[in-house]
């Protein structure tokens, strides 16, 4: 038996008024997850524990099947086991986003967040702006690494995790009242705005219509992770598919083999295919048990606010991931399972991540069903299930 999950990040939302009073899910066209279901257990899966905040990072170490409230220590020190940065015991790991803030106001804490991407900027173009940073900030007790388009890092040598506000909750909000207590960073971040915004790279991106990447944002501080072993927790020897150094840093962790894939990129127009073309080489051709392909698009179109978008991410995960790997399975003769799910909501309306539960598909080809049921969150409370605590979903997954 091989065993699969397909996550798309953010996928799950609320009724829309323009969509008639149907979530984006619902109204996509989804025949590939809508043919499954007929086939499938849906339900609903609590993936947030109550008290923690929504996020990628607690949300997929649930999925996963770790509990995070033992396992997790920040978004930061995840990322940082991807990027390779050995951690101290004293670090401490910052989330360094370059993101667009208003350029009118006077002052650096009169400015808005427009943009926690700054336009999905390209991991080259990113590269070179971080070194700029790095020549004038980076000193014995901050230094920054590069990471994937807008996500980057920060190591504070015997620093302390301080309370820090993510950019993606306060979109179109005036960012003084959410910029750092802690005075050094507080004000890194003012200096990064005088450092990056006349930078050639911003003067290029203005002159295409793209956002400029013209500040830093500091957050996600955490102290160095522990996971156990995925194969000793669950005796499957797995593969992570994912564009995000969060994922690939919980891979990491969680000594799981991370695939590259060429054109995955964490937007929009990533490379879907490819990352389902992987995932069934490595069950197939190189005898892994288990294959997480993670699908960012859906969340970065939530935060965009950007209802078009979203649905055609989510169209492209069935079209592209869904349908390639059932297919190349069902080809192959080979028993499967599989899992379809969000990690989270990211509602258009608040363009950040909720904590309400999501909706989950679990299909057996040894086993298939007989539903009347479409894969929706509707339908997915219509299932009956309710499943709290979320890393507890995993077990039906793996159950025999």
């Amino acid at each position: 038996m091989k065993y699969i999950i397909i996550l798309g990040d953010g996928m799950a939302d609320e009724p829309i008024e323009a969509l008639d009073g149907r979530t984006p899910l619902e109204y996509a066209h989804t025949p590939e997850m809508d043919r499954l279901a007929k086939m499938s257990e849906i339900g609903m899966v609590h993936t947030i524990p109550e008290g923690m905040s929504p996020g990628s990072d607690t949300a997929n170490l649930s999925v996963l099947g770790y509990d995070p409230k033992i396992y997790y220590t920040g978004r930061s020190p995840l990322e940082a086991l991807s990027i390779g940065v050995a951690m101290e015991p004293t670090d401490i790991a910052l989330r360094c986003n370059l993101v667009t803030l208003t350029e009118e106001a006077d002052t650096y804490e009169e400015r808005r967040i427009i943009d926690h991407s700054s336009g999905e900027i390209s991991t080259e173009d990113a590269a070179c702006l971080i070194d700029a940073v790095k020549k004038e900030l980076e000193n014995d007790i901050y230094k920054f690494y590069v990471g994937t388009s807008y996500r980057h890092l920060t190591i504070w040598k015997g620093g302390q995790v301080v309370e820090l506000s993510a950019p993606h909750d306060h979109l179109g909000q005036v960012i003084g009242p959410w910029l750092p207590q802690e005075k050094s960073l507080y004000e890194m971040m003012k200096k990064s705005y005088d450092i990056l915004v006349h930078h050639p790279i911003n003067q290029e991106r203005r002159k295409q219509g793209l956002n400029p990447a013209n500040s830093l944002w500091f957050w996600g501080a955490g102290t160095r992770p522990a996971l156990k072993s995925f194969k000793e927790k669950t005796g499957r020897d797995g593969v992570m598919i994912s564009a995000v150094d969060l994922l690939k840093g919980i891979a990491v962790g969680a000594s799981m083999e991370n695939i590259y894939v060429e054109g995955a990129n964490g937007g929009l127009h990533t490379n879907y295919k490819g990352k389902a073309q992987a995932a069934v080489k490595a069950l197939l051709e190189d005898g892994k048990d288990f294959a997480y392909i993670h699908v960012e698009a859906p969340d970065e179109m939530g935060h965009q606010g950007n209802l078009a978008h979203k649905i055609e991410a989510i169209e492209s995960i069935d079209r592209e991931v869904v349908a390639v790997v059932t297919a190349a399975m069902d080809a192959a003769g080979e028993a499967y399972r599989l899992l379809i799910l969000p990690d989270h909501p990211t509602p258009l309306r608040i363009r950040t991540h909720s904590s309400a539960p999501v909706p989950y598909l679990l299909y057996d080809s040894t086993a298939p069903r007989r539903e009347s049921w479409l894969y929706n969150e509707k339908q997915g409370m219509a299932g009956g299930i309710d499943i709290t605590p979320g890393h507890t979903l995993i077990d039906r997954l793996f159950e025999k």
